[in-house]
């Protein structure tokens, strides 16, 4: 039997603290017995499975404020990479780096370290400023008619920002819940 694949806790853990501000604890223990989804300890990676469950029940249960608070889960998730896995030097040095030169170190830090947030997904930079998911498991087997990874458009977003340049913006330009073969992020200098 192949292991199951695996995804990076804050992908759930960040979730927590915006749902009981936004909706209440009480609808966030509902939303997590719904989806059968327990809370992780932070110590190790998660099943990706239980990320998708818990993002789609959050879209299924909120439809109209889902986009919002995943989107700050995710820059909770930016916040929680910078203050504990990119090194402090890292962060001075990249801030003397031009964008470009940045944006050039950050997508290959962010593709060496892809599995903590596309699971078994496909992770492939385009470009310093263009990355693509395929096969994301986050919103696997959804169909929508506009893109839905605003988690991870905002995860890319505020690592931008704090990193390469304050007024980087991040786009899903294609989505796989909306038809398109991958997951696509544009991120430009606003």
């Amino acid at each position: 039997m192949a292991d199951a694949a695996l995804i990076g806790p804050n992908a759930i853990l960040q979730l927590i603290p915006v749902l009981d501000h936004s909706v209440g604890e009480q609808a966030r223990k509902a939303l997590f017995l719904r989806t059968q989804t327990e809370i992780p300890s932070g110590d190790h990676m998660i099943p990706e499975g239980d990320a998708a469950r818990i993002h789609q029940g959050l879209r299924a249960a909120f439809p109209q404020q889902a986009a919002g608070l995943c989107a700050q889960a995710g820059r909770a998730t930016a916040d929680y990479i910078i203050t504990h896995r990119i090194p402090a030097k890292a962060q001075i040095l990249m801030g003397f780096l031009p964008a470009n030169f940045a944006a050039r170190a950050l997508s290959h830090a962010i593709a060496r370290n892809a599995w903590t947030f596309a699971g078994s997904g496909r992770f492939r930079v385009i470009s310093p400023w263009e990355f693509e998911i395929a096969d994301n498991p986050v919103i696997g087997g959804e169909s929508s008619d506009h893109p839905l990874c605003h988690w991870h458009c905002a995860v890319f977003e505020r690592l931008y920002r704090r990193l390469v340049s304050p007024d980087v913006i991040c786009r899903e330009t294609a989505c796989a819940a909306a038809g398109a073969d991958a997951c696509r992020f544009v991120l430009r200098r606003g």
